[in-house]
């Protein structure tokens, strides 16, 4: 069966032409973020509550921990050994976050594990993380009802926002490549925009 104008009009074209090109750049994206999340083990704190007392007890368990694993993942270059590190080390996370959270007061637990868990995207100064599943190390402290706090524990990019993530000695555990599609000077905005897109468009196909 034809319609009587079977033709398609400029803007038609412009927009099916823009609808294809927003889609192989959202596939291309993804496959990157894939890579990228295979490489990397995110740091995931989570504060008792939004209070200021709350907040600094936060950061003071990041510090206590990225304090307690840069010596021991010092010399791993590869995510699977990291993990495995880190698994190793999970007793000892866990009490030097109940330690941090006791010296300050009051009835806090914390609870630590090493799991795959879905990150938003996350801008820093001179690089940004795109929204993905990554492993992720992730500290809840009390209820968790707090603000997050988010970095990477492997490689230890979590001072690269002060060095610049191409200067920074944690970078050279990745691929050029990589660094490229994290860096701010070659509009990562756009790129994770549109894989933010794709994925609210798998998750309405069901996918």
């Amino acid at each position: 069966m034809y319609f009587k104008d079977n033709h398609f009009k400029k803007w038609e074209i412009a927009l099916l032409l823009a609808l294809c090109a927003a889609c192989l750049t959202g596939m291309w994206a993804a496959g990157r973020q894939q890579d990228l999340s295979d490489k990397l083990i995110r740091l995931h704190v989570v504060a008792v509550s939004d209070s200021e007392r709350e907040q600094s007890v936060k950061y003071e368990v990041r510090d206590e921990i990225l304090k307690l694993l840069e010596p021991e993942l010092r010399g791993i270059s590869d995510r699977e050994n990291a993990q495995a590190k880190i698994l190793d080390l999970l007793p000892a996370i866990e009490s030097a976050a109940l330690k941090v959270a006791s010296a300050n007061g009051g009835k806090r637990g914390a609870v630590v594990t090493l799991d795959k868990e879905a990150y938003p995207t996350r801008y820093y100064d001179g690089f940004a993380l795109p929204a993905g599943e990554y492993l992720s190390l992730r500290v809840i402290l009390g209820e968790g009802k707090g603000q997050n706090w988010w970095c990477v524990v492997f490689p230890p990019l979590c001072a690269a926002a002060a060095e610049g993530i191409a200067n920074c000695e944690a970078a050279s555990l990745l691929e050029g490549d990589d660094i490229a599609f994290i860096s701010e000077d070659d509009g990562y905005e756009i790129r994770f925009k549109v894989l933010e897109w794709w994925g609210k468009l798998k998750q309405f196909a069901g996918e």
